[in-house]
């Protein structure tokens, strides 16, 4: 095999099989095109390692000695361990396979399987993986920007993101309007939204809401309403 996957070289493929002889094979077909590669005997050293977090793929053996990878599966989506699964087993049958792939598994390969269809698992196991993390990334940025809010422009955020109009969030907080301009500007460089689309968004993936009037500043009457 000489096509290298793309972009894929420093990607971490782990091997849980208790056969050395599978570990080895499925090892040197993996770095033959560029991935770094970690095997181990059974789950229990897989999980001892430092190779949990790191990653993009687990080649997991469905029959582990004493272990068994279909429940090891489901620990491991319990955890919410993020780790994308291909599962191999030389006894596979019809709700094996049902299980493995509604548990999330990428794949489910019968022993002997075909390097192509292995190899093109592994890029689609890393493909997610590089997804997930893209997203845990965002989401982690996201919640950093909402945190760096003072409380006024999360009230602010919450109104906005509800449809008023800034002399309705300035009526609803009793400010000026230009006090509230100032506290929507602020949180929007926070946010670092570059539209109210986006803004609300943002909102909706971090579960804002506006407070009830009863909570900001006791019970007040309807908002006025825009004119036109």
């Amino acid at each position: 095999m000489s096509e290298k996957p793309g972009g894929s070289q420093q990607s971490l493929i782990c091997v849980v099989d208790d056969d050395e002889d599978v570990r080895n094979s499925i090892s040197s077909l993996l770095r033959s095109v560029g991935y770094r590669v970690k095997t181990f005997a059974g789950p229990q050293d897989f999980l001892a390692s430092d190779a949990v977090d790191d990653a993009s793929c687990l080649i997991l053996d469905i029959r582990l000695g004493e272990a068994d990878g279909l429940e090891f599966q489901q620990e491991l989506v319990a955890a919410d361990t993020p780790i994308p699964i291909i599962l191999i087993s030389g006894h596979g049958d019809i709700p094996m396979t049902v299980r493995a792939m509604k548990a999330g598994a990428v794949n489910f390969l019968p022993k002997p399987f075909d390097e192509a269809t292995l190899l093109a698992g592994v890029r689609e196991a890393v493909s997610r993986a590089r997804q997930k993390r893209s997203e845990a990334d965002r989401d982690h940025s996201l919640r950093m920007h909402y945190a760096s809010l003072t409380s006024r422009e999360r009230e602010v955020m919450g109104l906005v993101t509800a449809g008023l109009m800034n002399k309705q969030i300035a009526w609803q907080l009793s400010l000026s309007e230009i006090t509230v301009k100032i506290h929507r500007g602020n949180m929007m460089r926070k946010m670092q939204a570059k539209s109210l689309a986006e803004l609300v968004r943002m909102a909706d993936a971090l579960g804002v809401r506006a407070a009830p009037a009863a909570q900001l500043n006791g019970p007040r009457r309807e908002p006025p309403t825009s004119q036109h």
